[in-house]
């Protein structure tokens, strides 16, 4: 920790020091620089511009090639840490794109729309969707949407669709548009009062959006449930520049926190309903800078990460650039601490780089991915928190069980974080609410499900039970053991849940031909499975179509543990 005090250094102290005055009280004033975190390369570069970040529900990282059609993978190493992660190539899309709308999908499929640059380019008109399925792998055009997308917001809604705000609409500047995974379809939606061209949007506890109008003080939300936008109150400093604004948060204390391109930042209070919240002037961005078009990350210790730079004439702040941490638990307001920067570990330094160029992400190990796609080497760096995450944002387990086709059911709570993760808010979505499943084997080695189907999208669901489907690793599934399994909501992991993958499975209502006392093709007696299991092995009846019965009887000699998945099994009824 540094320390630096000002007063000590002014004359009139010294005087007052000097005279050493009977009965005279003096209050110093310090200075005080907190504790940050720190920048660490990723050992490996992409030898090619990075760019939009976007994580995968099996905790592969989507890194575009700059603003072209190409895409890299960024996969962890063996023990889940992405300093030393492997890069591999993905399918490309059908246009290149450039701040664009982008959402992962409750599938985990991932939806892209549109795009600004170049101007006039067809990426405008269209939209398309990746599946990473490995038996797919492909990007698919949607159905036409019949407008314009450019410098679009979008966010997931609790039904599983997604809303989206073209600034070119067809009818009106304020349109908005619903996609419908399900039927692969558009519709219009409500319109609201004021332009959302260059726009931040943020979820709130209760599903509904927050947004601060273009170039105006007007606050608004739209309302799910009612498919509405509904007027808030007015912003009380004026948060653009240049018609552009900085990201947007659900910080740990339910507040949002709006940073600006104009240098100031607000702090709002929801009601948690439709009646309008309170907006309080937040802290100034420090040394008279700027968030332009910039991007920052909630960090799971609930601090934000965010970077500010010089104030531009035409929007986005040019070379070089800051990095901040907000610590929203500080006085009433919150207050900022400066940062290194990714290239240097002095505190202060700047890094440089166009503020629109810049990417953050949340990763499932805990720390934030930053990505400059000016930069020609893809050299890509990670953020350390300096203290750990909060345990208001820590999933707990209920229960893991099996489905019929041999993936998992999670039920818990708090799956989806307390906040959507990394914002930049209308030149590229980084959401990363959604649960996450990570197993880790005796010897450390960890491997991620790749989870699909959450039932819930919203943000600090608190008690509420929520769940997930998972996929079992294929090297899992052929490894049969006791594994740690987590859950991960933005970095944050649950307690280990205790996972047994099964050496040998049996199913007595097994109808093929084929058995191999693996989950696919089970035995259909308890006795060929005692009969393969090694001595301390374990035996898992698929009981999922009830009843589950054998009438066979038996005496096991060797030690052995049998699990029932899917529901009861009875063995020796007569």
């Amino acid at each position: 920790m540094k320390t630096k005090s000002r007063m000590l250094k002014s004359p009139t102290i010294r005087r007052f020091l000097a005279a050493g005055l009977a009965g005279c009280t003096l209050t110093l004033s310090w200075q005080v620089q907190a504790a940050v975190g720190s920048w660490t390369p990723l050992a490996n570069t992409i030898g090619a511009n990075g760019g939009h970040l976007m994580l995968l529900s099996d905790g592969t990282v989507m890194v575009q090639n700059g603003t072209s059609e190409k895409w890299f993978a960024l996969t962890p190493d063996n023990k889940g840490n992405y300093v030393n992660g492997s890069w591999s190539n993905l399918p490309a899309m059908s246009y290149s794109r450039d701040f664009y709308a982008s959402v992962v999908l409750t599938d985990g499929r991932v939806l892209v729309a549109g795009g600004e640059h170049p101007n006039g380019g067809p990426q405008r008109t269209n939209s398309e969707i990746y599946n990473p399925d490995p038996a797919i792998n492909h990007w698919s055009p949607t159905t036409q949407a019949g407008v314009n997308f450019s410098d679009s917001e979008s966010v997931i809604l609790p039904d599983g669709t997604v809303i989206v705000h073209p600034l070119l609409g067809t009818n009106s500047p304020s349109l908005v548009m619903h996609y419908f995974p399900t039927s692969d379809s558009w519709i219009f939606g409500a319109t609201n009062t004021g332009s959302q061209g260059e726009t931040t949007w943020v979820k709130l506890p209760d599903d509904s959006i927050l947004t601060v109008n273009d170039k105006s003080l007007v606050s608004e939300r739209y309302i799910p449930s009612l498919d509405k936008w509904i007027k808030d109150e007015n912003v009380p400093v004026n948060l653009f520049s240049n018609a552009e604004t900085g990201p947007a948060f659900l910080l740990p204390d339910k507040r949002a926190f709006f940073l600006g391109a104009s240098g100031k930042t607000a702090l709002y209070t929801p009601t948690g309903d439709t009646n309008k919240g309170s907006w309080a002037i937040g802290p100034d961005i420090p040394d008279h800078r700027y968030a332009d078009d910039a991007p920052g990350a909630m960090m799971v210790n609930g601090k934000i990460l965010c970077a500010a730079g010089a104030l531009a004439p035409n929007g986005g702040s040019p070379p070089p650039m800051w990095f901040y941490e907000y610590d929203y638990s500080v006085g009433t307001t919150g207050a900022f601490y400066r940062a290194s920067s990714p290239t240097n570990s002095s505190t202060g330094t700047s890094f440089f780089a166009n503020s629109y160029q810049l990417y953050m992400l949340d990763l499932p190990d805990g720390t934030i991915l930053f990505c400059d796609n000016g930069d020609k080497s893809g050299q890509l760096y990670v953020y350390q928190p300096d203290t750990p995450p909060l345990a208001s944002g820590k999933p707990t387990i209920y229960s893991v069980t099996w489905n019929a086709d041999g993936s998992l059911h999670l039920s818990g709570t708090l799956f989806n974080g307390i906040t959507q993760g990394a914002s930049f808010g209308d030149d590229a979505q980084q959401d990363s609410n959604y649960p996450l499943v990570r197993f880790t084997a005796g010897g450390g080695r960890v491997y991620y499900g790749r989870t699909y189907n959450w039932n819930s999208t919203s943000v600090r669901t608190g008690k509420r039970v929520v769940t997930t489907e998972a996929t079992v690793p294929e090297a899992i599934a052929n490894s049969p053991g006791t594994y740690s399994l987590q859950v991960v909501a933005n970095g944050n992991a649950s307690d280990p849940f205790a996972f047994i993958q099964p050496a040998v499975w049996v199913d007595f209502n097994y109808k093929g031909i084929k058995e191999l006392g693996t989950y696919l093709n089970p035995y259909k007696t308890l006795s060929n499975g005692v009969t393969a299991v090694s001595k301390g092995g374990t035996i898992g009846f698929k009981a999922i179509v009830q009843p589950s019965i054998s009438h066979e009887t038996m005496t096991i000699s060797k030690p052995m543990t049998l699990i029932s998945a899917g529901g009861p099994a009875t063995v020796g009824q007569k």
